[in-house]
């Protein structure tokens, strides 16, 4: 049996689910303690026992096993850790995460973000920050992992047209995916998030620079973390926070505070990610053609029906995901199809001018 404390682990997100699957590992030693990871680095991993945080290694034959299966510990992991006779502490057992939200590089590759997330605070600044289709990848991200999304629209104390712009957001997002306008500097203001910071909660904040995540992490969690404005002259955010951590609030709850990113691609395949898009899908039910694309096919339900923008972010993010699943082989094929189609083009633009 694995040594934990409920009560003690409770603030870093112990739930029942995970204590559960933590009962059942098979472990050689009795001396193993379950503790979760707070931060990674390069050349080190940092675990936490709900008291304090502690530097840990991470024993080869685990580190070899995760590299197999592509994985790597992430900031959320859960993890069977013991000392050695010399204090060093070894990671010798992952749980697998109940989940995880991840995206893909440019390159393809799944990069994990946050594991073992109950809710996504999704941070978009209401200054030059505002990018509806953005938060809509941002939307597509959290439901394919099925975690709770929670819209956190900040600085808006100073921000241009701001019923406007959450009227906009009202009219695109689903229904269902809560949407508030805050300053995050002031604690009577983010109170409004109190639902989601319930005791053994573990949120993650998810953002752009400059977008308001360590200012949020800060009022919810005293974390004292530096914080930056944006850049003069085209209001981008400065990279203040450069890797994720976890923080402990006074709720009994932790938040798992991000770098801003720049590419965001859905770790998703094309169905979940359509899923994603409930209105569409449901309009979708309804189409003359049960194979519409929603572009220019007859009896089309979503055309009209659909934010114009929506309908092509839609699409945008469809591509996406066909283009992670293809093999090399479908690539190169999609590629010559294209050039065909181009030169097909070229050559009818150069008959018309004859």
């Amino acid at each position: 049996m694995i040594a934990l404390d409920f009560a003690q682990l409770r603030p870093i997100g112990l739930q029942q689910a995970i204590a559960s699957a933590a009962a059942q590992l098979e472990l050689p030693s009795p001396a193993a303690q379950l503790l979760r990871v707070s931060a990674v680095h390069r050349d080190s991993i940092i675990v936490h026992d709900g008291l304090r945080e502690s530097p840990a290694q991470m024993l080869p034959q685990l580190l070899h096993a995760l590299l197999e299966q592509e994985q790597l510990l992430t900031v959320g992991d859960w993890v069977a850790a013991e000392a050695d006779a010399h204090g060093t502490l070894w990671i010798t057992a992952r749980l697998s995460p109940v989940t995880q939200i991840a995206r893909r590089g440019n390159d393809g590759r799944r990069q994990v973000l946050a594991s073992n997330v109950d809710t996504a605070l999704l941070v978009m600044g209401m200054d030059g920050d505002f990018n509806a289709r953005r938060l809509e990848r941002y939307l597509a991200i959290v439901l394919a992992a099925h975690v709770t999304p929670v819209v956190v629209l900040s600085k808006a104390d100073v921000a241009d047209d701001v019923a406007g712009k959450l009227a906009q957001l009202k009219q695109r997002l689903p229904p269902h995916v809560p949407l508030f306008a805050v300053d995050t500097r002031h604690a009577y203001d983010v109170a409004i998030l109190e639902p989601w910071l319930g005791a053994g909660q573990t949120l993650v904040l998810l953002g752009s620079s400059g977008a308001g995540k360590s200012s949020l992490t800060n009022t919810l969690c005293a974390a004292g973390q530096a914080t930056n404005g944006v850049r003069h002259g085209d209001g981008r955010g400065r990279h203040t926070t450069t890797a994720r951590s976890l923080h402990l609030c006074a709720s009994g709850a932790c938040i798992i505070d991000t770098p801003g990113l720049r590419s965001w691609r859905a770790d998703a395949d094309a169905d979940t990610l359509a899923a994603t898009f409930d209105d569409i899908a449901q309009l979708a039910s309804t189409c003359q053609f049960r194979d519409c694309r929603h572009a220019s096919e007859p009896g089309c339900a979503v055309r009209g029906a659909v934010d114009g923008d929506r309908l092509r972010n839609f699409h945008k993010l469809l591509r996406d995901a066909r283009r992670i699943d293809e093999t090399p082989l479908e690539r190169i094929a999609a590629r010559a199809k294209w050039k065909t189609i181009l030169k097909a083009g070229l050559e009818r633009g150069k008959d018309k001018r004859r």
